[in-house]
């Protein structure tokens, strides 16, 4: 990676742990809602020990960190320990700007659901470069080694502890939004990071098979795959063509096979990621 590189790769990790600690600055701490993170946490102890957030998620972050380096090592790497440090300077930054911040939206709802999609957006970029917020990171991948349990289930699993926390400080109805927050929290971070660029992969049972191949090919410029099919009801051998589409030609593709062949077989699953080497151009 050049330097221009990875100057560019620093100031857009930045830029996004920033929009994340705005975040829980503007919407979490105004409504105390504790969805799953450590900054969540830190509000809950912030009212116990009467201290700023940004100096408890500070110390929250600093000791999962040390965790992480003395259990885990090698797998923490500079971008961690810059967007753990970083969250809570955003948010000390930000208390003395808005000491007496309220609520933007004025309710708790509302709150936690722009909470979610910006959050959301700026872990996607994170995620992206190889990045995290740090925090409840560090406590997944603790029991993923030490109890083999799935990074996902471990990561929702610390969530929903963190947002059952509020129970000790808050009402049920600010719990109820905490863990109802969580939950969304990871469904609304997979459309950032997949629903963009999902694609399809179609696969076509049709007696027009070199017809549609030529069509992918050359006005789709795209790649496909020829399988042969054998019918379960009459052992008859057909041509399978399998072709992954982007958002933009898959109803393309679609039209064109109603057209081509409006008896085809047709079957479409999402792909939320494809990995493949380029062929060369010809020369």
């Amino acid at each position: 990676m050049s330097k221009k590189e990875r100057i560019s790769e620093f100031l857009v990790i930045t830029f996004a742990t920033v929009v994340c600690g705005a975040a829980v600055f503007f919407f979490l701490v105004p409504s105390h809602l504790t969805v799953g993170s450590s900054s969540g946490l830190a509000i809950v102890i912030s009212e116990i020990v009467h201290l700023p957030v940004s100096i408890v998620t500070f110390l929250l972050n600093t000791g999962l960190l040390l965790m992480g380096f003395l259990l885990i090592g090698r797998e923490f790497g500079a971008k961690t320990v810059y967007t753990s440090t970083l969250v809570p300077v955003v948010l000390w930054v930000l208390e003395r700007i808005f000491p007496e911040q309220e609520s933007i939206m004025g309710d708790p709802f509302l709150d936690m659901l722009c909470f979610l999609f910006v959050v959301g957006a700026g872990q996607a970029v994170l995620f992206a470069r190889n990045a995290s917020s740090g925090g409840l990171d560090v406590v997944a991948k603790l029991l993923n080694k030490f109890f083999h349990m799935e990074l996902g289930k471990a990561l929702s699993l610390a969530g929903m502890c963190v947002a059952l926390s509020s129970a000790f400080i808050y009402d049920a109805k600010t719990v109820a939004l905490s863990v109802l927050g969580t939950y969304l929290n990871g469904i609304v971070l997979d459309h950032f990071i997949f629903g963009f660029d999902q694609k399809r992969k179609v696969c076509i049972l049709s007696e027009k098979v070199d017809e549609l191949r030529t069509y992918i090919l050359d006005d789709l410029h795209s790649g496909a795959t020829i399988y042969e099919a054998i019918g379960a009801y009459d052992y008859v051998s057909r041509k399978e063509l399998v072709v992954i589409v982007n958002k933009h030609e898959y109803p393309m593709l679609m039209a064109k096979i109603e057209k081509t062949d409006p008896k085809a077989f047709v079957t479409v699953y999402a792909v939320s990621s494809v990995t493949y080497q380029p062929k060369p151009k010809a020369k």
